[in-house]
């Protein structure tokens, strides 16, 4: 990249040259062949926009609303572990800068700064904890709690790792966290991924996930959960119709379509292409989300367009952070707000509720020559 980055890959492009290569390809990689890696971006370009034309957009209204808390553009940060790997203030410049564009961050429980932290640096910014349910449940208790008592407005619980998905890059780095870095919501050095002991041949991250992370986790839990807090809490992970409808009958308050990045299970399918049937599913009954392979504004307006309430980038908040820290991130949530205003613009949307599933059709496969 030579100048000023024009859209999300730019900043891509300048992490990979600064970023080691270790932090690159963690961030970077999915599972496996890395199939849904790419099909999570190449899924929106199989949709296609049908604009409505004289519609006076000269006053236009992007904001929304998630869970009652208002936002200014339907496009808020998703949960990325271990950020100041990418830049050293990490989640507290990622916070500031979804501070200053008037959106909400979900903070990772693996964060390298604590919740506290995180709420101190934007005090009145709007955050979220994503949650993992651990083997110590006190231990999963006291992050929820922490999480309240610091004014976080609402609990994801990830709802697709009770292992970790395999993930070529980082066992071939024997990825762990640099020496001076420690996931900061935990007491002691192996729940807060920095082992004197080290992790083997494996990824570092595969090998505490296994050790420290309850595969065991099953519909009940949410309950166990909701007994907790009464905090929103969103079920992130889902991708099947069905499970949408046992997650709303086990009290979520919302869900998140999402592949974790496409980090998990190879070869599940793009988010935005179940995020239809999810939506059908919950019958409005609970807010639906999505992230996964989100880079241009005209991927935000196509997920609202077929029901999402908002998206949650993730990758392109780090390659910011990577960039100029929280300038950077500040500069990719402008990028995709600007770009999202536009698309909005050219479509026809005066304002978020004018978008709806007559905007979008699904390209027809091509016909076989054979």
């Amino acid at each position: 990249m030579s100048g000023k980055p024009v859209c999300v890959g730019d900043f891509e492009q300048y992490a990979k040259r600064v970023l080691p290569k270790a932090v690159y390809d963690y961030y970077r990689s999915g599972a496996d062949n890395q199939q849904t890696l790419a099909d999570n971006v190449a899924a929106f370009s199989r949709l296609r926009l049908y604009p409505r034309m004289l519609r006076d957009v000269s006053v236009m209204d992007l904001s929304t609303s998630v869970f009652g808390q208002k936002i200014s553009m339907p496009i808020c940060v998703g949960a990325t572990a271990m950020q100041r790997m990418a830049h050293v203030d990490g989640e507290t410049a990622t916070t500031r800068a979804c501070r200053s564009l008037g959106t909400g961050m979900m903070l990772s429980s693996w964060a390298t700064s604590t919740i506290e932290e995180v709420a101190q640096a934007a005090p009145d910014g709007l955050h979220w904890l994503q949650l993992y349910i651990y083997k110590d449940r006190e231990v999963t208790r006291s992050l929820v709690q922490r999480a309240e008592r610091a004014g976080y407005k609402g609990i994801f619980v990830t709802v697709d790792t009770p292992l970790l998905g395999k993930r070529f890059d980082d066992v071939r780095n024997k990825f762990q966290l640099p020496p001076h870095l420690r996931m900061k919501n935990f007491n002691t050095d192996n729940l807060a991924f920095s082992s004197e002991k080290g992790y083997g041949e494996n990824s570092g991250l595969a090998v505490y996930v296994a050790q420290a992370i309850d595969p065991s986790i099953k519909w009940e839990d949410i309950k166990w959960l909701r007994g907790l807090t009464s905090l929103p809490i969103v079920a992130k992970g889902i991708l099947r119709a069905d499970d949408a409808r046992e997650a709303v009958k086990h009290g979520v308050d919302g869900i998140l379509v999402s592949n974790h990045g496409a980090r998990q299970l190879d070869g599940v399918p793009a988010t935005i292409d179940v995020l239809p049937e999810i939506v059908e599913a919950v019958e409005g009954k609970v807010e639906v989300f999505l992230d996964g392979g989100v880079r241009k504004g005209t991927d935000v307006l196509k997920a609202l367009a077929l029901g999402a309430t908002a998206v949650f980038i993730g990758r392109p908040i780090i390659w910011g952070l990577a960039y100029q820290g929280e300038e950077g991130a500040k500069e990719v949530l402008q990028m995709l707000k600007e770009e999202f205003q536009l698309a909005m613009a050219l479509s026809g949307c005066r304002s978020v509720k004018g978008i709806d599933t007559t905007l979008v059709r699904r390209t027809s496969p091509a016909a076989s020559k054979i």
